[in-house]
């Protein structure tokens, strides 16, 4: 069957309003779902930001850590987890950023992406700073 070519370009909007408009609705609720999360306890402030929660591919969170009264000599490597509503843990494959040490730190944690029908993920830091467990929470849908 030959299409016309009224006909090619209706058929051509009608699949970029099917695709484009649902992709471009997920991205603005990302950026709102997604954005900083803060804990400021023990005199360090940490900030949290994803940067990355695509599948298929490592998420990434940038981790800002501020203090005036202690040094920061935290692993992030050893002491973070990501956990899935389901209570699964995932742990960090790299940190890339600051040395431990100082009072002003940043970089970026990777963990492997990971498929699940979690409505939320928590990012857990156990010790940062001497508070036992700093959580940040974001929801996935």
């Amino acid at each position: 069957m030959i299409l016309s070519r009224r006909s090619a370009v209706a058929l051509a909007a009608t699949v970029l309003t099917l695709y484009v408009t649902p992709l471009a609705m997920v991205r603005s609720v990302g950026a709102a779902e997604f954005a900083t999360r803060g804990n400021d306890a023990g005199g360090v402030r940490v900030d949290v930001t994803p940067k990355s929660v695509a599948a298929g591919s490592a998420w990434q969170f940038e981790v800002v850590m501020d203090t005036h009264t202690k040094p920061l000599n935290d692993d992030l490597t050893k002491t973070a987890v990501l956990v899935d509503d389901g209570g699964r843990k995932y742990a960090p494959l790299d940190w890339q950023g600051d040395k431990p040490g100082g009072h002003h730190r940043n970089g970026v944690i990777k963990f492997n992406s990971f498929v699940s029908a979690s409505a939320t993920v928590t990012l857990k830091l156990v010790q940062v700073g001497g508070i036992g467990e700093r959580i940040f929470v974001w929801r996935m849908r």
